[in-house]
């Protein structure tokens, strides 16, 4: 969850994941707090978007271990000559 001195939160919204919006669109549910106030939003991003915050989560995640319930694109994968990427 992001907190800013301001006492603005925002975090995904509860129950609610990514789901395909509008003209090939996603969307992604978030809870928008602030003290005294809660809002829903929607983060929506265009293929491309989605495609560019997925690969900087990948880099930021490189090297953390992936949970148990983690989706199969956090498994490692091995490539010829032994070395292992995510």
């Amino acid at each position: 969850m992001s907190n800013r001195s301001e006492g603005w939160q925002v975090a995904p919204a509860p129950g609610r994941g990514l789901r395909p919006g509008k003209d090939g669109r996603f969307e992604l549910p978030l809870q928008v707090l602030r003290p005294g106030r809660a809002a829903l939003a929607s983060l929506v991003l265009t293929v491309v978007e989605a495609e560019q915050l997925h690969a900087a989560l990948c880099y930021a995640l490189d090297g953390e271990p992936a949970p148990d319930d983690a989706p199969p694109c956090r498994e490692g994968t091995r490539y010829p000559g032994g070395r292992q990427r995510h």
